[in-house]
This record gives structure tokens, sequence and C-alpha cells, in this order.
């Protein structure tokens, strides 16, 4: 935090940029001093001086730089970079000022993994999911940072098809992207990383917890029964703890993922004579804000209900219970999923009545539908398809990949 504040008292009421929106030579040069960024001017390798042509070639004030900026504490207008009025508070408030750091953190793909003269890192071109599923794991307790590499590989190359002959080169420069995200958390204090494993800071893993709205210590938290009505025997439920300060918007998400739907259809949550949900323009419908309104706003205590319709068109209804009302403990962290049966139906299969023609066609053979819809569903065989089977870890898993 000292770099952002001494970067802001430099640029005090003004600064004047480059034509192409850099800080001039001459004030990075005073600059890398007075920050200290660790920033090389004039590199010399072997007998030779390569000379700093522009304040672009400094990653340590570029980042600087660029978060200030990310953070809303400068912003550049007409070729120069002055001071935001509304954020000068922030510099008196040192906290404050490190959790508008971290919330910019994952906008700062330019800053971290600097695009190179060969070729950028995936994990540049996917950085916010990839920060947000990295801390979302990190959230879960210390991690090797070898299984954090992995995690950020997964999800960085997922959208992209790579040759295996370049699969090496490739996955080396995302890995050392990732360690650079690890070595920047840390540096500002989000993370430690020692031996070889990560693990969130109490300031970290505040900041992570305000920012998701999830209890801390002693705070209420809500174990949920939720079961999707109508799927006959066996009956899918789940049961799983959330916070009460949680938004509507983000318990639609932990629903999504405890039960093993997808996500990319429209919901509705009910609650007496109140519906919430994210206004569609395909449907006219009268919603409340559901990013606006927090769980605890509409649970009355234990035993109430709450409805939620996933997919407007099949209608799959679930029934909320809030079975009891804890207090957060010290170590445990929310959402977490703690029971259930039943698997998800799949998506698209034409609601309960498409469901249970599915499983029928899935348990003969002989069925009409059968080889089609076994191939409809992805599967190898119908046996592949257990309607009773749920795996409490993969739903934990995707619980992880949440924030």
């Amino acid at each position: 935090m000292r770099e952002l504040r001494a970067f802001v008292e430099w640029v005090g009421a003004g600064r004047k940029l480059t034509a192409t929106g850099q800080i001039t030579l001459a004030d990075a040069r005073a600059l890398v001093s007075l920050l200290e960024t660790g920033d090389e001017l004039d590199p010399r390798i072997g007998d030779r001086v390569f000379r700093t042509k522009s304040s672009a070639e400094l990653p340590g004030l570029t980042r600087v730089f660029l978060w200030a900026r990310a953070a809303g504490l400068v912003r550049t207008v007409k070729g120069r970079v002055v001071p935001v009025k509304k954020a000068a508070g922030l510099l008196t408030r040192p906290h404050a000022l490190w959790e508008a750091a971290f919330e910019a953190f994952p906008t700062l793909a330019d800053a971290v993994c600097p695009v190179g003269y060969w070729r950028s890192s995936l994990l540049h071109e996917e950085f916010a999911p990839v920060v947000r599923l990295l801390l979302a794991r990190l959230y879960g307790g210390a991690v090797p940072v070898a299984e954090l590499r992995e995690l950020s590989w997964d999800r960085a190359s997922a959208p992209f098809i790579i040759e295996e002959p370049e699969r090496v080169g490739v996955r080396g420069i995302n890995d050392r992207d990732t360690d650079r995200v690890l070595a920047v958390l840390d540096h500002l204090g989000a993370i430690k990383v020692a031996g070889g494993v990560a693990e969130l800071t109490a300031l970290g893993l505040g900041a992570l917890r305000r920012s998701l709205g999830e209890a801390g210590p002693g705070e209420p938290v809500y174990e949920l029964k939720v079961t999707l009505l109508g799927t006959g025997d066996p009956v899918v439920w789940r049961r799983a703890r959330v916070s009460a300060g949680i938004t509507l918007a983000r318990l639609h998400r932990i629903l999504v993922a405890v039960m093993g739907w997808e996500g990319y259809h429209l919901h509705i949550f009910t609650v007496g004579e109140k519906r919430y949900g994210h206004p569609s323009g395909e449907w006219d419908l009268d919603l409340g804000d559901e990013t606006a309104v927090r769980l605890a706003d509409v649970v009355s205590g234990a035993g109430a209900r709450i409805g939620w319709e996933y997919d407007l068109g099949d209608s799959w209804e679930h029934e909320i219970v809030v079975e009891q009302i804890l207090a957060a403990g010290e170590s445990a962290r929310y959402p977490d999923v703690m029971a259930g049966e039943g698997a998800c139906p799949p998506e698209d299969c034409g609601g309960t009545w498409g469901y249970r023609e599915f499983r029928a066609a899935l348990a003969d053979p002989a069925h009409e539908d059968h080889e089609h819809l076994v191939g409809w569903a992805g599967l190898a065989s119908a046996d592949e398809f257990d309607a009773a089977r749920f795996d409490p870890d993969t739903a934990r898993r995707a619980l992880l990949e949440l924030a």
C-alpha cells in the first residue's frame, strides 16, 4: 500500500503522460527510486547496456500505475494522470485502501501478466476468472502451489484448442504467470506463500469473506434443505449451509452448484407473494432485484420456506426449507454442502415429465428412444447414469469455483 499511496501523492494535482498514455521516461526514472518498484533501468547484459526507452518496459512501475487506476485512486484525462477527488479519503484509511486494492486485483491482467514480445499466457486472456478460482480454492484452506498451477492451467486453457507440440511451452508460460499472481498477492498481504504452499492471511480471508457476503465467526449461518419437486423415487435433495448475509443472486449460484445444474437458464425465487430474479427481455415478469435482497431479509426464522424455479421452460420447482440457524465456526468455510441424494436431471430434458421418460428409456434397451437418449446425454452406455447417485465432493468442487 505504501507504493499506491506514494504514487498518488506524487501525482499531486496531475502529471503529463506520453502520447500513448504512459508515464514519461523522465518521471519513470524518478518513480522507480521513489516507489522502490525493483525495476532495472538501462540494464547491462555482459558488456552491453540496453537503454530503457519507455516506462512500459518497467513492469513494477506499470503495475503500480495500473493498480492505482483500477482501484479508482487516479484516472487519465486529456493526456494527464489526475487524482480522483472522492477517493482522497482512502489515503488516510489504510484498511479501506487495502480493500480497494484487493477488489481491483482481478482486473489487473496487463499489470500482473504483461504481454511479452512473442506471446501472452492463457492466464492473461482468462485472468479474472482464474484469479477468482484461485482465491476460491484458497478460501478452503492452505493449498500446494503445484495444485494452484494445475487449477490455473485447467481453467485458463479450457476455452482453447492447444496442439500437443505447443502444450509444454504454453503450460510453462502459464505456470510462470500463475507464480506471478501468487507473488503479487503475497506482496499485497492477501496470501502467504512458503515452502511450496499458499494460504490466505487473516487480512485476505476477511476481505474475501466480506466480498462474498460470507459469515465471519459467530455470525448467522442457515442450514437449508433443498428439494427438487416431482422427480419421484429417488427424491433429489441437498442439505447445504450458507451465510445469512448473501444476496439471493449469490444463493442462486450456490443452488446451481450444489444441485448440479449448469446455470444458463432463467430462474425465479418466490417468498410469499413476492418474486425475485434477474429481469429479462424474453419474459414479462414483475421481479424484485435479487442482487439487492439478502437471504436474511426474506427469512423469518427456522422453518421458513422459499420457492426456487430453475429454467422457466422446463420449470424445475425446488422447495428450500431453513432447517436451523447456526453460528459460523472459527475455521468453517461457507457455503458448504452437508448431504444429499439423487442425481441432478439432465438440462433441457423436458421437466419432470421428460425426466421420467428419459429414465424409462435408459432403463429399457428395447425402448425406441434408448440409443438416441444415451447419445443425447453424452453417455457411453445407459449404466453411466445412476438416478440415485450424489457425490458431495463434486458439489464441493463446484462451490469452490463460485468466488
